[in-house]
């Protein structure tokens, strides 16, 4: 019989709903109710191909996955029912020499994130699985803690689990829609009756978009056809023998009562052209479609020719929902409070609902998320993502890069362009090549006249070249940014200053037209976001975040509105363009289109103050994010165009510079940003800063006042970890060899042993060299860093870097 009220009720009956169920009820809720429309398992996870990985792209989601080969190994003991699972390890084969680096160091990666990891000879690999084909490989990596499980005996399992924890789970109940009182979830309707309930969980899997719509909460998921095929037995398929995964043919393998379990991500996915999905479809099957398949057979024969001669009991073709950046969606819906979302796992619900059952348990029953999950956070998507034609073709694509070669840099190609600068058009007619931010399209750099987009590349990338003219321009004469995708966010009224107070770090309390750069903290002392606010009146303030940041902050800022407090607090992202002028000679060129003082007496840095430029009036602000002197113009998007043009035309000569050449203003990109912010020691929020990183860490203490007369979030923490040795510290890195160019994610090796991992790198004209930011942890974070010789792993091999507490010396700001 249905309740009329659970305090918590989570919404579908797959695996990821019976983890969160199960976890919730080991933290002690008592009240908690499973509704499920079929019957358990009847969505997708009946179907799943049941493999278990621990390595992931961060730390992270590496120690959830982790967790959750530890709950497979032990839930049978707890439960008595069976689970499928096998630590039968793993085997990642590779076929090019570029793969066998990225798995070189996604080696290197495993032995810091504390996963066994052994490179082996192919000859080896083979061994581990005999039927495979050896004599074109690389090499491969063996992985002995993951396995594989039975999706649908461990799903009951972890259903049993809670049940005997308490949770009521009942079949056969469609929930029809979702009450909503005061912004946050009151309650659900179904054809049984209404449920009162103070927190929902959306884990409907496949159905979670359309589910989350009847609540007007955005789940950006599209499923798409999704294939395997089951052999009879083949001779010489052992049950001891290992899941295997070759990327480069696009193809896994596992065991199964004497045969093979094979499927893979084909480069061009089957979007799924079901819209909506029926709620009677339960233990269904789509039709089979071989043609799709053909790729992935032809890999698979070649790699195992057994399947040559193998009878092939069915090719299985089971829809799986895919997300636009082809990582999970969890977290509380920014749109309505108390109503959370675990959802989207692109096919690898198996290995990972373990972990995320856990994090969402603890999210739901602490109110937030005890690390940092900004990659699979619901709240990086903005609410133009939920557009089904851009879901379906995004699909296609996500799908088909599962396995395939990433390159650094690559850009997501589908659903583009849709959000656009006003200068769009006079930047690519100028030849720029874009990236894409949260739906921004972004100049990265700008090409020559003529020249092609060079290719991917795991070395120093053709369009370096480019990138360092953009750098030379910035720090020796001016380079303007179009950076226009900045989030902008405007906050008003009576409790405004105080709001920001609370939440923020350093103290906003300052003159009109001031400038404040400062972090929002969590409770635990970890960096939630990094701002830059402007005082624009006694009661506005517009505050500044990154591209990726407008849903995210908003949301931290908002939920921390006081019920009697008077804050207003608008997205004004698209109202305003962001122009930046860097460089010695900025100052010099603002001139020549504005009449206004623009002298560091007359405008200070962090200063900001509204001046004519061209015919246009904008707000220019002395600051500069890549170091040295530079200007911040906001500018009324309906003025960009003519803004921009009026600087282009006054930049065409800037005079000789000291070898007698004309000097000019220029475009600058992305790329050459990113790479100068770097060299210079300045943070990027989701690459040095995020939740677990404290501003003692992060070398952000000038940005924390902890004295100011208002008390803050994260105050108690930042006060406790004074005296303490840091768990990490931020350093810079100067790679010693010119010709080793490092993108992120590389390992740093400190006497030897494993101490973190780069977090950003580019090339710096000054060093000649890379240079990068990364995090030094243990004894290494508590000792002084001035040129202290290190190493990281680069695609496998050593490369002597230096680190510094702080390098360079800071470029003057003119």
């Amino acid at each position: 019989m249905l309740p009329s009220h659970a305090r918590i009720v989570i919404v579908g009956g797959g695996i990821v709903g019976c983890s969160t169920a199960y976890h919730l009820a080991k933290l002690g809720e008592k009240d908690v109710l499973l509704l499920e429309q079929g019957k358990l398992t009847s969505g997708t996870t009946w179907h799943a191909a049941g493999l278990v990985g621990q390595m992931r792209p961060n730390r992270t989601m590496t120690q959830m996955s982790k967790y959750g080969i530890e709950l497979y190994a032990t839930l049978e003991a707890k439960t008595g029912l069976a689970t499928g699972w096998k630590q039968c390890g793993s085997v990642n084969v590779a076929r090019t020499p570029e793969r066998m680096k990225v798995l070189r160091k996604q080696s290197a990666l495993a032995r810091s994130f504390g996963v066994e990891c052994h490179e082996i000879s192919a000859a080896a690999a083979g061994d581990k699985f005999p039927v495979m084909r050896t004599d074109d490989l690389q090499g491969a990596l063996w992985l002995p803690g993951d396995g594989k499980a039975n999706p649908a005996d461990l799903c009951m399992s972890l259903a049993k689990g809670a049940r005997q924890h308490g949770v009521k789970i009942i079949e056969g109940v469609e929930v029809t829609g979702v009450r909503v009182e005061n912004g946050g979830v009151a309650g659900l309707r179904t054809a049984q009756g209404e449920v009162r309930c103070e927190v929902l969980v959306n884990c409907a899997g496949q159905w979670a978009r359309q589910f989350g719509a009847l609540a007007g909460v955005n789940v950006p998921l599209y499923s798409a056809e999704h294939f395997y095929i089951v052999t009879g037995r083949i001779e010489g398929v052992l049950p001891t023998m290992p899941v295997v995964r070759d990327a480069d043919g696009l193809i896994y393998y596992k065991e199964e009562v004497g045969g093979l379990v094979m499927g893979g991500f084909e480069p061009k996915a089957k979007p799924w052209k079901m819209d909506p999905i029926p709620s009677t479809f339960q233990f269904e099957l789509l039709d089979e479609d071989w043609d799709q398949f053909e790729v992935l057979m032809t890999n698979a024969m070649h790699r195992t020719p057994c399947l040559e001669t193998a009878e092939i009991k069915m090719l299985l073709n089971g829809p799986e929902s895919f997300t636009p950046d082809g990582n999970f969606i969890l977290g509380e819906a920014p749109e309505l409070r108390r109503y959370f979302v675990c959802a989207g796992f692109n096919s690898s619900g198996i290995a990972n609902s373990g972990g995320a059952g856990r994090l969402m348990a603890e999210w739901v029953v602490a109110g937030e998320p005890g690390t940092d999950v900004w990659d699979v956070d619901i709240r990086r998507f903005g609410s133009f993502t939920g557009n089904r034609k851009a879901l379906a073709q995004r699909t296609g694509e996500t799908l088909g890069l599962h396995y395939a070669m990433r390159w650094p840099r690559q850009e997501l190609e589908t659903a583009r362009p849709l959000r656009t600068s006003p200068l769009y058009d006079l930047l690519a007619a100028k030849g720029a090549e874009f990236g894409s931010k949260n739906g921004w399209e972004r100049a990265n750099y700008f090409k020559p006249p003529g020249a092609a987009r060079p290719e991917h590349t795991l070395g120093a990338p053709g369009w370096l070249p480019w990138m360092i003219e953009e750098q030379k321009a910035t720090r020796e004469a001016v380079a303007v940014y179009d950076q226009t995708s900045f989030s902008k966010l405007l906050l008003q009224g009576r409790d405004a200053l105080a709001l920001l107070q609370r939440l923020c770090a350093n103290e906003m309390d300052v003159p009109v037209a001031r400038m404040v750069y400062t972090p929002m903290l969590n409770e635990r002392g970890g960096i939630e976001s990094d701002l830059t606010v402007m005082r624009q009146a006694a009661d506005r303030f517009l505050i500044v975040t990154g591209s990726a940041q407008a849903t995210r902050d908003a949301d931290w800022i908002g939920r921390h509105i006081l019920p009697q407090e008077h804050a207003v607090l608008t997205d004004v992202s698209a109202m305003y363009s962001v122009l930046s002028v860097m460089g010695p000679l900025a100052r010099e060129l603002l001139a020549r289109v504005s009449p206004d003082d623009l002298s560091p007496q007359a405008l200070k840095f962090s200063w900001t103050r509204e001046i004519d430029v061209g015919y246009a009036r904008v707000r220019a602000a002395r600051m500069s994010y890549v170091g040295g002197a530079g200007f911040e113009l906001y500018v009324p998007v309906e003025m960009a165009r003519h803004v921009y043009l009026a600087l282009m035309e006054a930049g065409q000569d800037l005079g000789p510079d000291a070898s007698g050449l004309p000097r000019r203003v220029r475009d600058a990109g992305y790329y050459a940003l990113d790479a100068l912010r770097i060299e210079q020691g300045r943070r990027a929020w989701g690459a040095e800063l995020g939740p677990d990183e404290t501003p003692w860490e992060a070398g952000l203490s000038f940005s924390v006042k902890l004295a100011k007369a208002s008390a803050f979030i994260g105050q108690p923490a930042l006060r406790a970890c004074l005296g303490r040795p840091l768990r990490k510290k931020l350093v810079s890195l100067v790679l010693s060899s010119p010709r080793a160019y490092a993108w992120g994610g590389e390992t740093i090796l400190l006497d030897g042993e494993p101490v973190g991992e780069i977090a950003s790198a580019g090339y710096s004209p000054l060093a000649g060299a890379c240079v990068a930011l990364g995090y030094v942890r243990g004894a290494g974070a508590n000792r002084p860093h001035a040129g202290t010789p290190a190493q990281i792993d680069l695609w496998g091999e050593r490369v002597d870097v230096l680190l510094h507490d702080r390098w360079p010396v800071p470029v003057p700001r003119g």
